[in-house]
């Protein structure tokens, strides 16, 4: 009996032993091994500890160690100063007592990737859906200095501490699961900038943008009420706050340079709340980093025949008045050619037309011609309309790759709109229609499937939809 009790003794005191030491460090999934690291930054590195313990960092690339002390729960949290980006592997060790070392750690540039299913398409493609240029992509793709965090799909009604991801190099095994359109941006501004790139990778297919909205930036949307428990949430991947909660909050305050986005399908019926949610949602992200105005960059959603309630023309305008909140900019993709398939294939154009925003407006690029040209003006002269273009210190003008101007519309006063024929002439469009003697509004390709036949020379950047009325 004696023997008994002392085995007992001991397995119990072995597996407390155990126990002490798992608890001791714990780290946020989002760091390890792998992982990249904003460049000249002050970066956050927290995480759990024994309680009211002594936490030291200690940075291989400057020799450094910076200390905090754990609370009564064991949560603690420092920042680190980390150098300019090189493609130099380090490590960084946290230590309590016993240390916790990161390997082959980068200094780089890092971005949040997020949004529905276009941004969560990943480079192998959907069932029946390729990626274009995909496989070649693929076969190419071994490069240690890009790097995607994939954060995987939770949804719940309470703001969550960690995640489940992993840290994966670039390479012919691992990109088939990386974003396709975060990868092709990366991928440019690894290029452009010969810096690591680290891709943090969180989005779900058909998810709404509430979901990924703050509670704080819902206190004014009685529309969008927040679920209090799990078992309240109504949609996994829509209900409001819901995706932040489980899939954005464990990674708030990690160092980034900024996020770029692909959403709005699944808000498509809702166009005029949808520009006050996206407002609200990027000051909530930047508010909880504390970080300032970082660069927030997205996709307007492509035409598609959604063949059920208002068409798309009306949500690709709530999301081209975006770019009103600052340090935004909007991709272009009116010439996804793909409209009888929501997930269009030309990922590349998607993600580097994101990166050239970047490249301009965050990386100070300025010759790089990176927005679509918009409409600076509109006046009618008898039967014609014509509409100016604002070319963003373009100089080469617009043009058509030689294919004749359709898609355009035009309304006299009785609101009734008629096909027009149009005509290009440097930044100009001119607009007539027989059936209209007295045109006073204009519209463009505003409806679910019609696709631009109007670039820029410079940057090839297609125009998008657009109306000028507010009918």
């Amino acid at each position: 009996m004696k023997k008994i009790v002392r085995i007992s003794f001991i397995l119990m005191t072995a597996t407390f032993c155990v126990f002490t030491v798992k608890a001791e460090i714990k780290l946020p999934a989002v760091f390890s091994d792998n992982m990249v690291l904003q460049q000249q930054s002050q970066v956050a590195v927290w995480g759990k500890a024994k309680a009211n313990s002594s936490v030291t960092v200690t940075c291989s690339w400057n020799r450094k160690s910076y200390s905090a002390k754990s609370d009564d729960n064991g949560s603690w949290k420092l920042k680190v100063q980390t150098p300019e980006a090189s493609y130099t592997p380090y490590t960084l060790t946290i230590s309590d007592g016993k240390p916790v070392t990161l390997k082959n750690v980068l200094i780089g540039e890092v971005w949040i990737c997020s949004g529905q299913s276009n941004m969560e398409m990943p480079m192998k493609g959907f069932f029946n859906q390729p990626i274009e240029g995909g496989p070649e992509a693929i076969a190419r793709s071994y490069n240690p200095a890009i790097r995607c965090f994939t954060v995987h799909k939770a949804s719940k009604a309470t703001p969550q501490d960690d995640c489940v991801g992993t840290w994966e190099t670039a390479n012919a095994q691992t990109v088939p699961d990386f974003t396709a359109t975060g990868y092709f941006f990366g991928r440019l501004l690894n290029q452009a900038l010969d810096v690591p790139v680290g891709l943090i990778h969180t989005s779900w297919g058909g998810s709404r943008i509430e979901a990924w909205m703050t509670p704080e930036s819902l206190k004014d949307i009685p529309e969008k009420p927040i679920p209090a428990t799990d078992a309240d949430i109504k949609i996994q991947n829509g209900s409001p706050a819901v995706l932040y909660n489980g899939m954005l909050k464990p990674l708030v305050t990690y160092g980034i340079r900024g996020a770029i986005w692909y959403q709005g399908e699944s808000n498509k019926d809702e166009p005029e709340l949808y520009v006050k949610m996206f407002d609200k949602m990027v000051r909530g992200w930047r508010d909880i980093w504390g970080v300032g105005e970082f660069p927030f960059y997205y996709c307007q959603i492509a035409p598609y025949h959604y063949g059920g309630g208002r068409h798309s023309g009306y949500i690709r305008e709530a999301q081209a008045k975006g770019m009103q909140t600052p340090n935004t900019g909007m991709a272009v993709l009116m010439d996804a050619e793909s409209p009888y398939c929501i997930h269009p294939p030309k990922k590349k154009d998607a993600g580097e037309r994101m990166a050239l925003w970047a490249l301009a407006e965050t990386y100070g690029m300025k010759k790089i011609h990176h927005r679509s040209p918009e409409v600076q003006s509109v006046d009618f002269e008898g039967r014609v309309a014509i509409i100016s273009f604002n070319l963003f210190g373009s100089s080469s003008g617009l043009t058509t790759n030689g294919k004749e101007l359709r898609g355009f519309q035009v309304a006299g006063s009785d609101k009734r709109f008629h096909s027009a024929k149009a005509e290009l002439q440097g930044n100009k469009v001119f607009v007539f229609s027989a059936s209209v003697a007295q045109p006073v509004a204009v519209r463009y390709c505003f409806d679910d499937t019609s696709a631009t036949e109007l670039y820029t020379v410079e940057g090839n950047l297609p125009v998008s939809s657009f109306r000028t009325d507010e009918w």
